[in-house]
């Protein structure tokens, strides 16, 4: 089986799909694997580290040739994957109902009509089994802990209270809305750079989380009933009584906050809005939103995907491909995600994986030429 690693060809995008630690761990379960030169170089990854673990180095036409799995971090363009065998995995970040060149129906409809099995690893369902194959926690892990830096290097002042002979500096106070992988990381990264930490989250079991790591909940006490909490431990869209406590409540929140860091995200939906132009109005100038969800449609009205904006005296952060801006750590557990998943169905006497049902049927978008994921069908 050869296990095939493309350079990443979206804009912006620095991470790799396999790291030489990974390509080890393939060859070991009985795989050859062919890496695209240059594909690890923006991770800070060289060609030489790949060829010193065991894989091959060559073009992407060479790495392509008789390629049983593709590895990549984005889905690639299809029209780059020629000369590929009907039947080949392609597993990646796949981005199915989105938008633009890099993701969306049309890309999925071309990976059907290839021939190619395109396997979605966003998709992937959180059991506990698939936990170490779950590409969306480990990168908003570290899209948390980014977001909080990117905060501090906007804000104009220092995060921790500093007690000097001129006098006192306060301690800045942070929000975070949304507590996810991401909104948990930034909590805990927020609290050891020393400022004092809220956060608010539409599903009341995370309280008692935003609690262990020493921040404030600021949650709706006046609604009652209203979990937020779908399958999956995913959120899901709120009722409109909600939404009126919630926004009552954030606005007499926000007005005191110097840094906002946004991460509400729903599976298939666009991101759904946390903070008006209205409220922004009511922070001191200096503050700084970090708006993690800008290229779902963002959560802060006026959020711009890519830039950094004012206004009301406010910097606004929408970042795009927050992961990507931590490339060699996001890399490593990008990689360890797509080993965990191959290597658990990996079938030694037929050196290659076969998939069961429920991971299958809840990953898999093409087969046979055709679209087959119930989500996408049904949608």
């Amino acid at each position: 089986m050869k296990i095939s690693v493309l350079k990443e060809q979206a804009v912006g995008e620095r991470r790799v799909a396999a790291t030489p630690e990974t390509v080890k761990k393939f060859i070991a379960l009985g795989a050859s694997v062919a890496v695209e030169s240059g594909a690890g170089v923006a991770a800070s990854i060289a060609d030489e580290d790949y060829a010193a673990a065991g894989a091959t180095v060559a073009d992407r036409a060479a790495v392509l040739a008789d390629a049983g799995i593709i590895l990549g971090v984005q889905g690639p363009d299809p029209a780059s994957l020629g000369g590929v065998r009907k039947g080949v995995w392609l597993v990646a970040g796949l981005n199915p109902f989105g938008a633009g060149e890099d993701g969306g129906r049309a890309r999925v409809d071309a990976y059907a009509a290839a021939g190619l099995e395109a396997l979605a690893m966003e998709f992937m369902p959180r059991i506990t089994r698939a936990q170490s194959m779950d590409i969306l926690s480990s990168q908003s892990n570290l899209s948390g802990y980014k977001a909080v830096l990117d905060a501090a290097h906007e804000y104009g002042r220092a995060f921790p209270m500093m007690m000097t002979a001129a006098g006192t500096v306060s301690a800045a106070k942070a929000f975070i809305m949304g507590v996810g992988v991401a909104g948990l990381q930034a909590i805990a990264t927020a609290r050891r750079l020393g400022a004092q930490v809220s956060a608010t989250d539409v599903r009341s079991a995370t309280k008692e989380q935003i609690m262990s790591l020493g921040a404030k909940p600021i949650f709706v006490e006046s609604v009652a009933g209203i979990e937020g909490e779908g399958s999956g431990g995913y959120a899901t869209e709120m009722s409109e009584d909600y939404k009126k406590a919630q926004a009552d409540l954030v606005s007499a929140h926000i007005a005191k906050q110097d840094i906002v860091i946004t991460t509400a995200l729903i599976p298939g939906r666009p991101a759904p809005r946390l903070i008006s132009d209205a409220q922004i109005a009511t922070m001191r100038p200096g503050s700084v939103i970090v708006d993690l969800a800008v290229e779902q449609g963002g959560n802060v009205e006026g959020a711009v995907a890519g830039e950094v904006v004012e206004r009301h005296g406010v910097k606004i952060v929408g970042h795009k491909n927050v992961p990507s801006r931590l490339a060699a750590d996001t890399s490593a557990l990008f990689s360890r995600n797509l080993f965990n998943f191959l290597s658990a169905f990996w079938d030694k006497e037929k050196n290659a994986p076969e998939l069961d049902d429920e991971i299958g049927n809840a990953i898999r978008l093409t087969k046979d030429g055709k679209v087959v994921n119930e989500r996408l069908l049904t949608n």
